[in-house]
């Protein structure tokens, strides 16, 4: 676990993107063998949106940060770092964040990709807060970002209907208001990295996304209840002592067993996976966004960020608003 000891380090602005274009679980119907009532009751989503198709990762990235920006009061000149969590980029090089540094002029900043799973902007998050609270940054932009259009099967029942697209960001920089950043943990299990992956198989050429979901169930069920406890003893708090929960939104079923195991209320979370389905890496911004927006965080409140992904990947962060 690390904790943040040096320079106090805050959120200062919030955003999302959502593309426009909406597929619910009816379309599905037309093209394989489901229905709206299975995919409620296995996943709890209603409908997904996808970018257009001339929309690329990169374009989805760019409109979220602008906002953020915006939102934050702070030019892109002033940043120092951008970061982006991404599963799904244009290209394998150059980056996703290159493409935005580029296009929003953010002149003084250097740009990194991470790629680790759906936990990629956790994992962005805390290399942020760690740059600022040493002295290396003082302004960094976060984004989550993920088009999942085009590396899923639409004939796997199983993949299809649970992935949408969309893009959420933040400005962290150092403050001199107390709270900020207190604690993180990123934890890997590369034993499973077969239970969610991206490959080719002799039905498609481009790779697509193929996942053991009931063992992924298992494993977080499983294993995300005790890493987060232990994370809360290791920074002297305790699940319920938590004010709110910023949760990846993968799945509802997931969501009811982590909380149940944490003894926590779902009423200190906010679930937006009926709207999005699952967004990967850009699910927790979207969320922190929507969260903020809604006054759902307030001064002074202990959040925690809690996100899980390919790899596979665990992820957790402590924050006071």
């Amino acid at each position: 676990m690390i904790k943040y000891i040096g320079r106090s380090t805050k959120i200062l602005g919030t955003s999302k993107y959502i593309p426009e274009k909406i597929m619910t679980n009816k379309d599905f119907e037309k093209i394989v063998e489901t229905n709206d009532e299975w995919i409620v009751e296995r996943t709890g989503i209603r409908k997904r949106h996808l970018a257009l198709d001339d929309e690329k990762c990169s374009d989805l990235a760019y409109r979220a940060a602008l906002l953020a920006l915006e939102n934050s009061g702070v030019s892109a000149d002033q940043i120092d770092m951008i970061l982006v969590g991404t599963n799904s980029p244009d290209t394998v090089f150059p980056s996703v964040s290159c493409k935005v540094q580029g296009r929003l002029g953010a002149v003084n900043a250097g740009a990194i990709d991470i790629q680790a799973g759906c936990t990629g902007s956790l994992t962005a998050l805390t290399v942020a807060a760690s740059g600022i609270s040493s002295g290396i940054w003082d302004k960094v932009l976060v984004i989550g970002a993920e088009v999942f259009r085009d590396i899923v099967d639409w004939t796997d029942r199983g993949t299809c209907i649970l992935f949408g697209d969309g893009a959420g960001a933040c400005v962290i920089g150092v403050s001199e208001e107390k709270g900020g950043f207190i604690s993180t943990r990123l934890l890997a299990e590369g034993t499973g990295h077969e239970m969610l992956r991206l490959e080719s198989d002799e039905n498609n050429i481009t790779p697509v996304v193929k996942m053991k979901g009931n063992e992924v169930f298992k494993f977080v069920i499983t294993v995300m209840p005790k890493f987060v406890k232990k994370f809360c003893v290791d920074s002297g708090i305790t699940p319920e002592e938590i004010d709110f929960w910023v949760f990846h939104q993968a799945n509802t079923r997931i969501i009811d067993g982590v909380f149940k195991r944490l003894n926590v209320s779902q009423e200190k979370t906010l679930i937006n996976l009926p709207e999005y389905g699952n967004t990967s890496a850009a699910s927790l911004m979207i969320t922190l966004h929507e969260a903020m927006e809604a006054g759902r965080i307030k001064s002074g409140d202990k959040v925690c960020f809690v996100a899980f992904g390919a790899g596979m990947t665990l992820g957790v962060l402590l924050y006071e608003a």
